[in-house]
């Protein structure tokens, strides 16, 4: 697989990935807490930040860092592939038998990540996410997650959890699992539920955020949210189907209703407004439903040209 790093035997304990955007000023801040919380583990670990493209200029700062610290290891993409595209390269380096995935903002707490990997070890779950507790993001992001994963729950069809991200540990077979699947339209977490490993979940209390705000605008979020139903989910198409099927039986009933007013008399001559409205109402449907079917044609089209989800285009390591 192009994007998969090369095979290393020697495995650690270990990883913890965070993909990096717009957050150089809390960098450091980040790299001396974890080293802190998991190196009180007695495990040894790695720290791999990936640089999505930064706007910032992140990466210099990174090189920095790794330089006086042989357990981190930076990643710079070539371009911004978006952050889950990015906890994909960095996942696919680690060489952990755990692995870490969080944010670099610091909303994800460090502090939190010895409980996260000793309650996975003790009940012998695959994958434990946290779950935030007392949000410390604005009404107008929360109001927006809300919304984003209740429509997500809604065209999918499987209940989802505003109150889990990516923050979590994840064993070794689950993080090859993900990597195995090949589409381009990436969910980290989407992906690791439906593997379908045991999973159990950690109250985490959440931080504020140390640096800069999210780059998730309303936007955003609703061309992801898109993108993962045309890649886990028919129900669109099927909601075309029953839009069809339901046009299809309001014609035929008007129909009917046209035709036995006309054998009693009361239509002489079918009026204009009636065909010029039925004309638009079925125009009108014919192009949402070519529409939709299109997204799906282009989501198939970009999964076949086979292109990778991520190039990196600097290594600290090398």
């Amino acid at each position: 697989m192009y994007n998969q790093a090369p095979p290393d035997d020697h495995c650690i304990p270990i990883s913890v990935v965070s993909p990096v955007y717009g957050c150089r000023g809390c960098l450091e801040e980040l790299v001396d807490s974890v080293a802190a919380h998991v190196g009180g583990l007695g495990e040894a670990f790695e720290l791999i930040l990936v640089d999505d493209a930064s706007p910032d200029q992140a990466w210099p700062r990174i090189q920095e860092l790794a330089a006086t610290r042989p357990w981190l290891r930076g990643l710079r993409l070539a371009r911004n592939f978006g952050q889950h595209s990015a906890i994909s390269a960095g996942i696919e380096h680690a060489r952990g038998e755990w692995v870490v995935v969080m944010d670099c903002d610091l909303q994800d707490p460090p502090a939190a990540i010895p409980d996260l990997y000793r309650k996975a070890c003790d009940e012998g779950y695959d994958v434990v996410f946290a779950q935030r507790r007392n949000r410390k993001d604005s009404w107008s992001k929360r109001l927006s997650s809300w919304g984003f994963f209740r429509l997500l729950s809604w065209l999918t069809g499987n209940a989802q959890d505003s109150s889990t991200a990516n923050f979590g540990v994840f064993h070794r077979r689950v993080v090859d699992a993900v990597c195995r699947m090949p589409e381009r339209d990436r969910s980290f977490p989407l992906m690791v539920k439906w593997a379908g490993f045991r999973h159990g979940y950690l109250q985490v209390e959440h931080s504020e955020r140390a640096e800069g705000r999210s780059s998730y605008t309303l936007r955003k979020l609703l061309r992801l949210a898109t993108g993962i139903t045309l890649s886990y989910s028919e129900k669109p198409l099927k909601l075309v189907a029953m839009l069809g099927i339901g046009c299809s039986m309001l014609a035929f009933v008007m129909v009917a209703l046209a035709v036995a007013r006309w054998f009693e008399g009361d239509i002489a001559v079918a009026g204009y407004t009636s065909m010029i409205a039925s004309v638009w109402l079925v125009g009108g449907m014919l192009l949402f439903s070519l529409g939709v079917v299109g997204l799906y044609v282009g989501q198939v089209f970009r999964n076949v040209q086979g292109r990778p989800y991520y190039i990196v285009a600097e290594d600290t390591s090398s």
